[in-house]
């Protein structure tokens, strides 16, 4: 699984993790994604959907009728 959301293709990030003396080391930012059933392309599938997508309503759950 690539750590992506499938929605807004938000990915992880390089930085530096910094001690109290300063000296810097590599780290990763990784997105929160949460497993979720969503509709992409009109077909309903489970994904890795971002928080940030959830909460502004971009991840649109499927209807069960």
């Amino acid at each position: 699984m690539a750590f992506k959301c499938s929605i807004c293709s938000k990915g992880p990030v390089t930085g530096r993790s910094y001690s109290h003396s300063h000296r810097g080391t590599k780290r990763v930012f990784r997105p929160n994604l949460q497993k979720q059933k969503v509709v992409l392309e009109g077909r309903s599938q489970t994904t890795y959907v971002c928080t940030r997508c959830i909460r502004s309503g971009k991840a649109v759950r499927p209807v069960n009728a």
